[in-house]
C-alpha cells in the first residue's frame, strides 16, 4: 500500500508528516501555555494547515474551535470571547479583523495565506503582517508536545448563526475504548478506508467535513482538501486522485447538473462508491438526477452537531421514499412533538427529535445551559430545531427549520417549499424566502432572488409561478431581486444578513 497523503491544491504531504507537524503544533501550544481544556481558535479557510492544527491538539487535552471566517464584527467578538479562547490562529489577510475584535490576552498565531487559498478567493499575493509569530516557524522550532492525556480529539463547533447569534457545542470526548467502535461506524457509513481517497469540498469550519477529516486521518485514509467548492474543480479532482468518498450538501449537487452536459459526461467518476449528503434536505428532483448520473451510491443522512448522525437512507430506500432523509441507525430514534412536546399521530408535522446513538458523546451549550435544557424533552431526546413528519414506515421527511416558519394570519407557513418551487423557474440560480413584518397578517412573504446571468424575470413571472404550483396564500407579497445573494463557502445563504434589514426597519431588530 502506498503511503497515505493529505493534498490541498498543488501541495502535497505524506500523511505521517501532517501528523508529525501536528503534534509540533501541539508543542508550540504548550509553550504558550495552552493544556488541558483550554481552546484554541482556528480562522483559516481550507488548506493542509488546518488539518495540522486540528488533530494534534488531543495529546495535551486542548480544544480546537474551528470559527467560521466569514464572521466578523460583534458575531467574530463574541464567539472569541464566548469559546474563552487562548490562542487563535489566523490567515494572514484575517488578521486584522480578528485584532480589532479580539479579547484581552488572546495570542495571535498568523498562518501564510497559501497560493492555492489565494487563487481559489481571487486574493492575489497576501503579505504576512509581521506583527505575530509565524505558524511555520512555530511548528518547525517546537519540539512534539508531551502527551498528558491519551483521548480522541474533541472541538467546540458553533451552530451557523444564519438565524440568531452562533452558539458553541462542545461534546464530551469519546471514551478511548469506544473509539474503536466509533471509528468502524464511520468508516461503514461513510465508506472511508485506510488508503482509500476521500474528498473534503466544503470548509473545515463545519462539524461534518471536521469530524470527517480527523476521522480519515485516524483511519489512515488519503484526504484531498479543495480550498473552495467549484463544480469542474471538483470533477477533476475525482478523477485524478480517484476519489472513493466525498460528504457534500444539496447546494454542491445543483451546481454539478447545472454544469453543461458534455462536462459532466466526460468526467471519468467511476470510482466514486460513496457520495453522502447532509445539512439540508436535499430537493426530490435534485436527488433523483444525482442518482441517475452516478448510480445507486448517494445516500444522505440527517442530525446536527449536538445529536450525530440520526437517521439515514440509502438510494434504494430513497427511491421508494422520495423526500425522505431516511430511518433512525441502529441506536438512534426519532419522534415527532407538538408545541406542548407532547408526540403527534404518524404523518402530522411537528417538531423533531431524536435520541442520539449510545456511541455519540453528549454535549454542552458554551455558557449556556438554559439552552442546553431548552431543547432536552426531559428523556434524553434532542431537537436541533427543525419541523417535519415520519410516514408509517419509520421514514423522516423534513420541513424546514423552526426558527425560518413564517406565521401569517395564524397559518404556518414553510418557506423551503416555496423556494423549491421558485428555483425551478428558467432563469433562477437561487432564492431566499422569509417573514418580513406586516400590520394586517404579522408576518407577509418576502423573497430576494439571484438570477442566472443574462436571464430577464420579473415580479409577476414569480408570483404567477408559484401561484400556479402552491397555495395562493403562499405567494410572496415582496419580490427583490439581488446581484448576488449572501453565501457561505457551501452555497448556504445567510438569510439573516437580507431579514434583519427589514425587522430592523421596522424597529424589531
Amino acid at each position: 500500500m502506498t503511503e497515505a497523503f493529505v493534498r490541498c491544491g498543488p501541495r502535497h504531504r505524506p500523511l505521517t508528516e501532517v501528523q508529525d507537524r501536528a503534534v509540533r503544533f501541539a508543542g508550540a501550544l504548550q509553550g504558550l501555555g495552552v493544556g488541558h481544556g483550554d481552546r484554541y481558535a482556528i480562522v483559516m479557510r481550507n488548506e493542509i494547515a488546518y488539518v495540522e492544527t486540528t488533530i494534534g491538539a488531543s495529546s495535551i487535552g486542548a480544544v480546537p474551535v474551528p470559527v467560521n471566517w466569514h464572521w466578523t464584527g460583534t458575531d467574530l467578538r463574541h464567539i472569541l470571547t464566548d469559546s474563552g479562547a487562548k490562542v487563535a490562529v489566523v490567515h494572514s489577510d484575517l488578521v486584522p479583523a480578528v485584532e480589532a475584535q479580539a479579547p484581552e490576552g488572546l495570542v495571535i498565531i498568523e498562518a501564510a495565506v497559501p497560493s492555492e487559498v489565494s487563487n481559489a478567493y481571487a486574493l492575489g499575493h497576501v503579505p504576512v503582517t509581521g506583527r505575530h509569530p509565524l505558524l511555520t516557524d512555530l511548528i518547525t522550532a517546537s519540539a512534539p508536545a508531551t502527551a498528558t492525556v491519551h483521548a480522541p480529539p474533541i472541538s467546540v463547533i458553533y451552530t451557523s448563526g444564519t438565524t440568531g447569534r452562533p452558539k458553541g457545542i462542545l461534546r464530551n470526548p469519546i471514551a478511548a475504548a469506544a473509539m474503536p467502535d466509533t471509528l468502524r461506524e464511520f468508516s461503514q457509513s461513510m465508506g472511508i478506508r485506510p488508503g482509500g481517497t476521500t474528498l473534503i469540498p466544503a470548509p473545515l469550519y463545519h462539524a461534518a467535513p471536521n469530524v470527517g477529516m480527523s476521522f480519515a486521518a485516524a483511519i489512515g485514509a488519503n484526504i484531498v482538501i479543495m480550498p473552495r467548492f467549484d463544480a469542474e474543480g471538483f470533477l477533476a479532482l475525482v478523477q485524478e486522485f480517484r476519489v472513493e468518498t466525498v460528504q457534500m450538501v444539496p447546494t454542491m449537487f445543483v451546481r454539478l447538473l447545472k454544469l453543461p452536459e458534455q462536462v459532466r459526461r466526460a468526467a471519468d467518476v467511476s470510482s466514486l462508491k460513496t457520495v453522502v449528503t447532509a445539512a439540508a434536505s436535499c430537493p426530490p428532483d435534485v436527488k433523483r438526477a444525482m442518482i441517475d448520473w452516478l448510480g445507486p451510491i448517494v445516500s444522505e443522512y440527517y442530525g446536527g452537531a449536538e445529536t450525530g448522525v440520526l437517521v439515514e437512507c440509502t438510494a434504494q430506500e430513497w427511491l421508494a421514499h422520495p423526500g425522505t432523509v431516511g430511518r433512525p441507525v441502529r441506536g438512534a430514534a426519532i419522534k415527532i412533538l407538538d408545541a406542548d412536546r407532547r408526540e403527534v399521530p404518524v404523518g402530522e408535522v411537528g417538531l423533531v427529535y431524536g435520541r442520539p446513538t449510545t456511541t455519540w458523546p453528549d454535549f454542552t451549550y458554551l455558557n449556556d445551559d438554559a439552552g442546553r435544557r431548552e431543547v432536552d424533552d426531559g428523556t434524553g431526546f434532542i431537537t436541533v430545531g427543525d419541523v417535519g413528519r415520519v410516514d408509517d414506515d419509520g421514514f423522516l421527511y423534513l420541513s424546514d427549520r423552526l426558527k425560518d416558519m413564517i406565521v401569517s394570519g395564524g397559518v404556518n407557513i414553510y418557506p423551503a417549499e416555496i423556494e423549491a418551487a421558485i428555483v425551478q423557474l428558467a432563469g433562477v440560480r437561487d432564492a431566499a424566502v422569509f417573514g418580513i413584518p406586516d400590520p394586517d397578517m404579522g408576518e407577509a412573504i418576502a423573497v430576494h432572488i439571484e438570477l442566472e446571468p443574462g436571464a430577464v424575470i420579473t415580479e409577476e413571472d414569480v408570483r404567477a409561478h408559484v401561484r400556479s404550483t402552491l397555495a395562493r396564500y403562499k405567494v410572496p407579497k415582496v419580490v427583490v431581486f439581488d446581484d448576488a445573494l449572501p453565501r457561505e463557502d457551501t452555497g448556504k445563504l445567510f438569510k439573516r444578513m437580507i431579514k434583519d434589514h427589514y425587522w430592523s426597519a421596522a424597529g424589531n431588530g
